[in-house]
């Protein structure tokens, strides 16, 4: 039984997927075997994908039923004893896999692992920032307390002890979005975090697409779900509120003013930045201006977001 299980959830990839494949046959470590759920493709990702012939490759095809569905029946069919992600349009560095055993053997009584990523614009690579003091180059850290900035753990650069999902469960499918947000909550409620301070994987920023910054999802469900234990677990409320403010911006960019008032009611203001809570009372066409300018400093290489 092979050591990983990395499992790639794909949909409409096929100018990524191969540097995402590559990035992990090439992996210095190769005791894994790699999942992938094509979830209802509709351009050649299934004919770049059945190009390759590694046996360590286990493919499969199902109907489009999202992200959550595709990486949870990955997780169904893992036989190995730890799991990754890695989406189609990212990848790792060399060593990821690697740095991540040696993690495991220095930490044996963890179940989560992670590490740090940088982010590749068109001029520059920047690194992700974190809101934790590096006191070891790889240190156990509490989920909320790490991810105040970056989330202390990305779907593509993490690694779960299998008992992880048996103990708290897969992918939440009823939602569109944020459910990784979700599984990482459930997981910062039980578990520590290994975080490797070393960058081992790349997200690729895409200057190109502004309509993304518009785009939302309104679903109380994910906050409902915390509704009760927000109101005694104060990192929780603060990290939950991050996401209102967040989702309630979108909300004012699309004129969506009945949901950007039951979102921003939400907010315990004094957990929100001075530079958030400006950003609130901002009229939509100021901040489609600001986002405007956040892409061109993307593309120079000063990365950064009006949404956090």
């Amino acid at each position: 039984m092979s050591k990983f299980s990395v499992i790639i959830p794909l949909y409409n990839k096929e100018k990524f997927i191969e540097n995402t494949l590559n990035s992990v046959l090439n992996q210095s470590f190769t005791d894994f075997e790699l999942i992938i759920v094509n979830d209802g493709s509709t351009d050649t990702s299934q004919e770049k994908v059945l190009q390759y012939s590694d046996s360590r490759i286990r493919y499969f095809y199902k109907e489009n039923e999202g992200v959550s569905s595709a990486r949870n029946y990955g997780i169904s069919v893992a036989q190995s004893e730890y799991i990754a992600f890695i989406d189609a349009d990212d990848y790792w560095l060399p060593d990821f896999l690697k740095e991540m055993l040696q993690n495991i053997y220095q930490f044996p009584n963890e179940k989560v692992f992670t590490a740090a990523f940088e982010i590749e614009t068109l001029n520059k690579i920047i690194p992700a920032v974190y809101s934790i003091k590096k006191l070891n180059d790889c240190q156990v850290v509490n989920y909320f307390e790490a991810s105040k900035k970056e989330s202390v753990i990305w779907s593509s650069c993490a690694v779960f002890h299998k008992s992880v999902f048996e103990k708290i469960g897969n992918f939440d499918a009823n939602l569109k979005n944020a459910e990784d947000v979700d599984l990482w909550i459930r997981i910062g409620l039980i578990y520590p975090i290994v975080f490797n301070w070393k960058v081992l994987a790349k997200y690729v920023y895409d200057t190109n697409s502004l309509s993304k910054n518009y785009s939302y999802s309104v679903n109380p469900y994910f906050f409902n779900k915390y509704i009760e234990l927000e109101k005694s677990n104060l990192s929780l409320k603060k990290l939950l509120d991050y996401n209102r403010f967040s989702i309630a911006l979108k909300c004012k960019l699309n004129n969506d003013m009945s949901n950007f008032y039951f979102f921003y009611e939400g907010i315990n203001l004094m957990n929100l930045s001075i530079k958030k809570r400006v950003l609130l009372h901002l009229q939509p066409f100021v901040l489609k201006i600001l986002i405007k300018i956040n892409h061109i400093l993307a593309r120079i290489g000063l990365m950064n977001s009006v949404f956090k």
